[in-house]
């Protein structure tokens, strides 16, 4: 009797120590994109790393339409942190365009790496520079994506209305890529790292010559109506097979960001395992590269830091402002 006692005693201390152990276990959803681009398999390693190094944390990847769903997600109030163009995080903080219906409770954990605008055609589609897309078949981003945010902001500087002047399709980069080597569409707007995965496949594909069409001349327009949050920058010639020419154009920060009602230990593992474990991030995507300590700052993103991650920073030596 006294045996089965201390059996049947020994089993709900287990119980009661798997229980505890169950409730200590922090799930954690990270919002990414679609599978053609950077956030989807960038995710995948971080949740891998976050949930082989953050005692009692499990994370994983979710595919999502981009960054402005990303943010819904967020806002959500559930356990997310997710993948964000700064312009779409700006407008979320401040409860604009996509977000006019509600405000999302949205803070910065990290300042991740640039993500440059790719408006990408090929040979025989007559588009050698904006203006020429007037009348095309032209995908501007899947739905709930930043692509199309920004898309929308690059027409809208170059003077064409898009839902007049372009026969426009609402397509991610992997859709994209496909019916522009099927014909079905002239050109598409992409916003993502270096290299984009589809992008490199159409680039790649036999008969097949990629062209980049240059738009940072509408950067300084873009800024003056939505803030300085754009930049004209470069795709090197070098990155895609084809490519004739450097490919001026305009690129924005990508952030991660989580609700201002993370606890603040969460955040700062988070941040803490991000930076410390970046070599793991690299081998994953060469994007990673580009998280740096140094680019923290307050003016790099246009949502404040969650003081967890602050805290991570402060210790560091970084001084956010």
């Amino acid at each position: 009797m006294f045996k089965r006692i201390v059996r049947i005693g020994l089993a709900g201390l287990a119980l009661t120590l798997g229980l505890a152990t169950a409730a200590s276990a922090q799930n954690l959803s990270i919002a990414t994109g679609g599978t053609g681009g950077v956030y989807y398999p960038m995710g995948g390693g971080m949740a891998a790393v976050l949930s082989k190094h953050v005692p009692g944390m499990q994370a994983t990847a979710e595919v999502t339409g981009g960054s402005v769903d990303n943010l819904k997600l967020v806002g959500s109030g559930q356990p997310y942190i997710g993948f964000t163009m700064s312009d779409a995080a700006q407008d979320a903080y401040k409860g604009e365009d996509k977000f006019k219906s509600k405000k999302v409770p949205v803070r910065t954990i990290a300042v991740l790496y640039p993500n440059r605008m790719h408006l990408v055609t090929v040979e025989g589609r007559n588009v050698t520079k904006l203006s020429d897309l007037k009348g095309k078949h032209v995908s501007t981003g899947s739905p709930g994506s930043a692509t199309e945010v920004m898309a929308f902001r690059i027409l809208e500087a170059a003077g064409l209305d898009k839902d007049k002047d372009v026969k426009r399709e609402r397509l991610s980069v992997a859709e994209s890529v496909n019916a522009i080597k099927d014909n079905k569409i002239d050109a598409f707007f992409w916003v993502g790292g270096l290299p984009t995965a589809a992008v490199t496949d159409l680039a790649n594909t036999p008969g097949t010559k990629i062209k980049m069409i240059d738009h940072a001349e509408v950067v300084p327009v873009m800024n003056k109506k939505y803030g300085n949050i754009y930049l004209a920058d470069t795709i090197p010639k070098t990155m895609y097979s084809g490519m004739a020419a450097d490919n001026k154009q305009a690129t924005v920060m990508n952030i991660l960001v989580a609700n201002e009602n993370m606890d603040d230990k969460t955040a700062y593992n988070i941040a803490k395992t991000i930076f410390e474990k970046r070599d793991e991030l690299i081998a994953v995507h060469k994007e990673a590269e580009n998280f740096k300590l140094e680019n923290q700052k307050t003016a790099a993103t246009p949502v404040p830091f969650h003081p967890g991650a602050a805290k991570y920073y402060a210790e560091k030596g970084v001084k956010l402002d």
